[in-house]
């Protein structure tokens, strides 16, 4: 006797119900989905009890006639595919034919739809998988999907819901997400009653999405320069420090579709590279648009997941554009902060993370402003002479003489200010106070110079020239079994990297050369550093700068920036200010903490009660 059988249709589609419909906001996700490909301008969500009593859905789309209100309730039946080519190209949200006799069959679901054209409209009732009644009614165009005692047939499913909060707030994320990719649609939540959220038509995705985030601060725009194989992205991203470790939130929606992809997210990341603190994640939307035979959406029962031909390319488009848009908001700031009359002459350049001038000398030898080197020859393979040490007086005077107080009688106006920027003072011996129109602007002096310090090591990288300086005594190390193997595999990163060191015997190398950027760091500690950033190490194939060497600039840059405690002069805050004016990058440390802090006079009015 055969043991094999042929599942109902009822069982089959509460089968199919269990990966469709996990919770009622799957529920919701479904019927916004169908709106949204019925041509939708207005969608109502109705919840009630959290999401299991009722859920409703209000469209004012093309609607359904007889035949088809009928036909939406058979499994696989849909209008979005009509023969097997198509798979290969889907420009729907919806395509299976699964949600509807899926989500009836763990219900009771009312559907009541009229066509553009009908006089009248088609109401159907489905209990539980069984079709109850079906005649016409008067209803205005569109469709009303009524959702009931969800999982009332399976007691089970129901009991691993959450809390009737948890649901909610997955329902009104599954809005939020729709509403972004489809600005053009105005979305209205209710729940028991009260409007929990609406979004009302917009004109852009910047206007959707401050009104879904409620963020009022500045957002760093996303914008590609075309041309990328049918590739379109846009977007905006929060800046980080202005949004919570615990709210922060990247929304991801390809070909209008909300997704979560690993990859895309990475991408972001990779474009945001030292401008991220540790623990924080990326903030914002990202709206990418690319063939729709490009990638496939038919991975996941809930849609969620998708695939692309080629992620490699995709990977590259999103970190480029995204690094690209540091870059501009990098501009944008020095503009805002260093501009006299708002039309600097480099104002507009093009910024890059690989120009070949590489400034050899750095703010730990406190050099006074005129005799600072700033620039070198932009020349392939130059060279430059780096002194070992700051002589004499100079390298006393770093760090333990305390300047004199910083004032109109003792430092001129010249002395003071930088392109538009006037120092006032220093706080805590780490804090520059400076005056730009009226503003109190203040820096971190140890994060802005970390900041220099790693862009001038990136550079050089980049460059292949990062500067070294021969110690006029070398140092003699004894190495792990390890760490030497590491040394002897990349000796050619490491003599890059602008280390030199040189094998004497066993596990000893003698240390002559260290990178000259960082060179107030011990020769052992430089080395040490280096290893274990190898440890990680890709090698040189990879795309842009490896994340185990930013992570070493990052931290050679950290120990060997000025830090807090130094009391710096006149000359030397105004030194800082000049090589920030010059870096490519200077709002936020290679850890990602905030450079700089703006406070405008109405915000200090706004202290003390003025009018």
């Amino acid at each position: 006797m055969s043991c094999i059988r042929i599942l109902s249709d009822h069982l089959a589609n509460q089968i199919a119900a269990g990966e469709v419909v996990e919770r009622p906001a799957s529920v919701v996700k479904e019927l916004l989905e169908n709106s949204l490909d019925a041509s939708s301008t207005r969608i109502t969500v109705q919840v009630e009890g959290g999401g299991t009593r009722l859920l409703r859905v209000v469209d004012d789309g093309m609607g359904m006639d007889g035949d088809d209100v009928l036909l939406c309730l058979e499994r696989h039946a849909t209008s979005k595919l009509q023969e097997e080519s198509q798979l290969a190209a889907i420009t729907t949200l919806g395509f299976r034919g699964e949600a509807i006799p899926s989500i009836a069959s763990v219900s009771r679901l009312t559907l009541i739809s009229r066509t553009v054209d009908g006089d009248i409209g088609t109401r159907a009732e489905v209990r539980y998988g069984t079709l109850h009644a079906v005649h016409e009614q008067g209803c205005a165009r569109g469709t009303v999907v009524e959702v009931k005692t969800l999982f009332g047939n399976i007691p089970a499913r129901k009991k691993f819901l959450k809390s009737a909060r948890t649901e909610l707030f997955h329902i009104e994320e599954v809005v939020k997400n729709l509403a972004l990719a489809h600005p053009e649609t105005a979305f209205e939540l209710q729940v028991d009653g009260r409007t929990r959220c609406a979004y009302p038509t917009a004109d852009s995705l910047e206007e959707r999405m401050r009104a879904v985030f409620g963020y009022q601060d500045k957002v760093m725009p996303l914008t590609d320069a075309g041309n990328n194989d049918g590739l379109t992205l846009d977007g905006f991203l929060c800046l980080p420090q202005s949004v919570s470790p615990s709210s922060a939130r990247l929304r991801l929606l390809v070909n209008g579709r909300a997704v979560h992809d690993r990859m895309l997210r990475h991408a972001v990341i990779e474009g945001l590279q030292g401008f991220l603190m540790k623990g924080h994640t990326p903030a914002g939307v990202i709206r990418l648009s690319l063939p729709a035979s490009e990638i496939d959406v038919n991975v996941h029962p809930a849609k969620l997941e998708i695939r692309f031909r080629n992620p490699r390319a995709v990977h590259r488009f999103v970190a480029t554009v995204t690094r690209t848009a540091v870059q501009q908001y990098q501009e944008g700031m020095r503009v805002e902060l260093f501009s006299v009359d708002g039309d600097r002459e480099h104002g507009n350049r093009t910024v890059g993370l690989q120009p070949s001038a590489v400034p050899p000398q750095a703010l730990p030898e406190f050099l006074p402003v005129d005799e600072t080197v700033t620039g070198m020859p932009r020349s392939p393979g130059h060279s430059v002479a780096v002194t070992n040490e700051p002589v004499g007086e100079e390298r006393e005077r770093v760090g333990h003489v305390s300047p004199p107080a910083l004032s109109p009688t003792t430092v001129s106006d010249e002395e003071k200010t930088c392109s538009g920027l006037t120092i006032i003072g220093q706080l805590l011996d780490l804090y520059l106070l400076c005056e730009r129109e009226g503003h109190l602007v203040v820096i971190d002096q140890h994060a802005a110079h970390e900041r220099i310090l790693y862009g001038r090591l990136v550079q050089a990288y980049f460059s292949r020239d990062i500067p070294r300086q021969s110690l006029l005594f070398p140092v003699t190390v004894e190495l792990l079994p390890g760490q030497c193997e590491l040394l002897e595999k990349y000796g050619p990163e490491i003599g890059r990297l602008g280390l030199q060191a040189d094998h004497f015997g066993d596990n000893t190398y003698v240390i002559k050369a260290v990178p000259a950027l960082v060179s107030r760091l011990s020769p052992e500690e430089i080395l040490l550093n280096i290893l274990a950033a190898l440890q990680t190490w890709g090698g040189s194939g990879q795309e842009g700068l490896p994340e185990s060497v930013s992570a070493l600039f990052a931290s050679m840059a950290c120990k060997a920036a000025i830090k807090a405690g130094n009391s710096l002069q006149p000359k030397e805050m105004l030194s800082l200010l000049q090589q920030m004016e010059e870096s490519e990058v200077f709002s936020h440390c290679p850890h990602g903490r905030p450079v700089i802090k703006t406070f405008t006079r109405q915000e200090i009015e706004k202290w003390f009660h003025r009018s």
